[in-house]
């Protein structure tokens, strides 16, 4: 499995921003997903995570409300919607995936996943 995440850059302030991670290799159906970041000087932290299906979702905190965590089956791709953002999203964004053939799970620890995307840069000014 190859997970590949791309969409950084830079963005003012109150904009937005999708990312983007492509997954290759088993039935994308069977993976939980996630998103984490690592903020400058900081270590990675959760951010959000979908079920293998995509019926459940959950939401860090300090996102909730503002980002928006979705799965395309059919292309293999979850995104990651970021609204109103603020200097303090600055962070090196990755994708990860475990495997559950489930479907019904999702995971919000950095050491449940298995496989890691090389993160794309989302830098937020003010």
């Amino acid at each position: 499995v190859q997970l590949q995440a791309f969409g950084g850059g830079l963005v003012q302030l109150g904009g937005s921003l999708r990312l983007a991670c492509t997954v290759s290799g088993r039935t994308f159906s069977t993976y939980a997903l996630g998103w984490f970041r690592r903020p400058p000087g900081k270590e990675r932290e959760f951010v959000s995570a979908i079920s293998g299906s995509g019926g459940k979702t959950f939401y860090a905190d300090s996102v909730k409300d503002r980002f928006t965590i979705a799965r395309d089956n059919a292309k293999s791709t979850v995104y990651l919607e970021m609204n109103k953002l603020k200097p303090e999203d600055t962070a090196v964004y990755y994708c990860a995936a475990l495997w559950d053939r489930s479907g019904s799970d999702l995971y919000t620890e950095r050491s449940e996943y298995q496989v890691w995307g090389q993160g794309t840069l989302v830098t937020v000014s003010s």
